[in-house]
């Protein structure tokens, strides 16, 4: 591993920061990621949606992209580990080496672990190292261990964002609703995504999924080998590794001035041995006046005094004198250390036993706390179960719901039906009017409501199933043609609906503003 090619300056991070490092890596290189990455799994993309709107299947569709991400994630790993080391492959060289690079431990991550939690961690691992059997594992283990949890934070981070996209991309789309038409517009949302979604929609649900995918994946990927790269950085030390390279390279780059230095020198040497052999030798007197011969412990050379040193040049400075005396008087040089305390001169003796007071009722009043703090919730306890005993008859009764016989109210109270005719007649306005002038709103406003289901079923062309509700007549009449149509019906379904379960009628006038729309669209009174 060249590891003085890298491009990224290493040194030990927090988890954070190497994720952080990652994801700086992804967006230096977004053109080399992003480029092969379209050109893999749009093909991908479109095959797999075509078969599954041939074969009815468009959701297996959408869930084989989403089981298939191990196999895209080597591509922003192809890039991302020869991009570190300076060496950033090209579009072409990366589409290609995705036939065959990288296959080997696909079966595992496309089976039972594909739902791990520290994929980006453990990819790196697998796709780089080229380790197997039992050494594979102790890899995993030594490089996961300390932060297992930081790897799984953030998959879960990841799935987060991806989420947000896919529903922000829904969004995004009602936001160019008109206001007014928004409740209308909701439930028509709700209706194709969940009830009634048709093929493009569900294409259309696909290709959010897939654009969400795109976009968060690479920095996933990224932010695991941002991890991977840490960690072996802290267990294989290898920012020293690269300051003694960098080290090795400038001495090897020195070391041929060096022995040039060593052979001018090696030619000065013989110059200067032969300088010193000229000289005048010694006499032999002088040589054995100036060493006296002695035995024992006067054998052991002595160190020169001041005056041999200096001779007549040296000073008597009593400055340095004192500096001296002062240096050697620092705390920091002396060990010693003086503790000083205060003790009694007449230290009090020990009060006898004879002399403390007799407390013995203290004693008896502590014993008595004592018990009730041990006891006394028990007692209350015995306490509400014997009140409860006592008071059973009272309440029993009343808990088993048969206690008493029951209240006779003074009148009963009356409830009217709603009584409507078989038949709708022949002019429904006149008769609404006239239940409404009786009293009768809720009966007027039931036979509106019968007229309209059925002028809807006709504009609508479709066959009311009996006993329909009004969600499913409103699902229908979205099969009107005309939009005024649709909300006139939205309209009555929604009076009707107030005045049968929230006890709300409208005001006349605005009951009249009803079968005025109601006449004035014509064929919903006929």
């Amino acid at each position: 591993m060249r590891l003085e090619q890298l491009t990224v300056q290493l040194r030990a991070r927090s988890s954070w920061e190497a994720m952080e490092l990652g994801m700086a890596l992804v967006r230096r290189h977004a053109a080399a990621i992003w480029k092969p990455w379209l050109l893999v799994t749009l093909p991908v993309f479109v095959l797999l949606n075509a078969a599954g709107w041939a074969l009815d299947l468009i959701g297996l569709a959408g869930f084989l992209m989403w089981w298939l991400k191990p196999v895209f994630d080597r591509i922003p790993m192809y890039v991302a580990s020869r991009a570190v080391f300076g060496a950033v492959p090209g579009v072409r060289e990366t589409v290609r080496a995705q036939a065959n690079w990288g296959w080997k431990p696909m079966l595992h991550y496309l089976t039972w672990r594909r739902l791990s939690p520290v994929r980006s961690l453990y990819l790196p691992v697998d796709l780089l190292e080229g380790v197997q059997g039992q050494r594979l594992r102790e890899r995993r283990r030594v490089l996961g261990g300390a932060i297992y949890g930081n790897a799984a934070l953030l998959t879960l981070v990841c799935l987060h964002f991806e989420g947000a996209l896919f529903l922000g991309g829904i969004a995004g789309i009602l936001m160019f609703t008109p206001l007014e038409l928004l409740p209308e517009t909701l439930r028509t949302t709700w209706t194709l995504i969940v009830e009634q979604s048709p093929a493009w929609v569900r294409i259309g649900l696909n290709a959010l999924a897939w654009m969400a995918m795109s976009v968060v994946e690479p920095f996933f990927v990224g932010a695991g080998f941002g991890l991977y790269l840490n960690r072996r950085t802290q267990l294989e030390a290898w920012d020293v590794e690269i300051v003694f390279r960098k080290l090795r390279g400038r001495l090897a780059r020195g070391a041929s001035a060096l022995v040039v230095a060593l052979v001018l020198m090696g030619g000065l040497v013989p110059g200067m041995a032969r300088a010193q052999s000229e000289d005048p030798e010694v006499p032999a007197a002088e040589d054995s006046d100036a060493h006296v011969v002695s035995d024992g412990a006067d054998d052991a050379p002595k160190p020169p005094t001041l005056p041999e040193v200096f001779g007549d040049q040296r000073v008597d400075d009593g400055g340095f004198r004192r500096a001296s005396a002062q240096a050697y008087r620092d705390p920091s040089l002396n060990r010693s250390v003086v503790q000083k305390q205060w003790e009694r001169i007449d230290k009090a003796e020990p009060e006898t036993p004879s002399r403390r007071p007799q407390m013995g009722w203290l004693q008896g009043v502590a014993a008595l706390f004592a018990f009730l703090a041990e006891w006394g919730l028990w007692i209350l306890l015995g306490v509400l179960v014997l009140i409860l005993l006592a008071t059973a008859r009272y309440w029993l009764p009343w808990m088993r719901g048969v206690g008493g016989r029951a209240p006779v109210f003074d009148a009963d109270v009356a409830s009217e039906p709603v009584r409507i005719p078989e038949a709708l007649p022949d002019d429904v306005a006149s008769v609404a009017r006239r239940l409404w002038r009786e009293g009768r709103a809720r009966d007027a406003l039931a036979l509106l409501y019968r007229a309209g289901v059925q002028a809807m079923g006709r504009r609508a062309q479709v066959e009311l199933p009996p006993g329909a509700t009004e969600a499913e007549c409103l699902r229908l009449s979205r099969r009107m043609a005309q939009v005024e149509d649709r909300q006139l019906f939205a309209r009555i379904v929604r009076v009707w609906q107030y005045a049968a379960y929230a006890q709300r009628l409208p005001e006349e006038a605005e009951f009249e503003s009803l079968l005025g729309q109601m006449q004035a669209r014509g064929g919903w009174l006929a």
